[in-house]
């Protein structure tokens, strides 16, 4: 039998790392369905992030899932972590779409990584990603969202999401080194627990256009044409 070259044993153990982490976080890695209306119109106007990309996980794909943003302005899926996304040609992508903006909101699978310390494994990927969107598309402004906390039932049933709280921290500190812009979520979501699904990581479809009106509101980038 052929032996498999390291490259693709690496890609391959990736994919099965994409498929466990998925199946880890709930609804199969598939965000929630909506349960209601979306959003109460205190979102901003879709064009505001019309240049933009959001690039994260399963949370992040909510976006687009919901039709809170197109496609093109959601570059996400389940299990995606900074790792993956490196490794699996984001940059790339990101590159052919040309943002003027690029939000980031990686981490809830990145720390259900099995290794000794999954949040430096995590933010050591983290800061290479950042470098190569930098030196990519120079002229993009990043900003780094927090990863959501999770309920007090998910933290039981998965007692890694414990380290969300040192994660988002030591995020932030990155955030701080490389000069990009970090925006903490945790005030939304403690405002609109309501809005959690069933699996109390995800969020209903009400809760995106909350999310939108709330980066908008907490930037301190250069404010653009509405």
């Amino acid at each position: 039998m052929k032996k498999m070259g390291k490259s693709k044993q690496g890609m391959v153990i990736l994919a099965i790392m994409v498929v466990l982490l998925a199946a880890a976080c709930g609804n199969n890695g598939q965000p929630a369905a909506s349960s209601g209306q979306t959003g109460d119109g205190s979102a901003p106007e879709p064009s505001f992030y019309a240049t933009s990309v959001f690039l994260g996980d399963s949370i992040t794909e909510g976006l687009s899932y919901h039709d809170v943003l197109d496609v093109e302005n959601v570059l996400a899926g389940a299990g995606k972590t900074a790792h993956i996304a490196l490794e699996t040609g984001d940059v790339d992508e990101l590159v052919s779409r040309m943002p003027e903006h690029v939000y980031i909101q990686l981490g809830s699978d990145d720390i259900l990584w099995p290794t000794d310390d999954p949040v430096a494994y995590s933010l050591s990927h983290y800061a290479q990603l950042i470098e190569e969107i930098h030196k990519q598309l120079p002229d993009a402004s990043i900003t780094l969202l927090s990863v959501t906390p999770v309920t007090a039932e998910a933290e039981e049933a998965e007692p890694r999401y414990g380290n969300i709280a040192e994660y988002n921290e030591r995020l932030k500190a990155l955030a701080a080194e490389k000069q990009v812009e970090f925006i903490d979520l945790s005030p939304l979501v403690a405002d609109h627990a309501d809005l959690y699904d069933t699996d109390g990581i995800h969020f209903q479809a009400e809760f995106y256009p909350l999310l939108l009106g709330y980066l908008q509101e907490s930037s301190n980038l250069p404010q653009r044409v509405k």
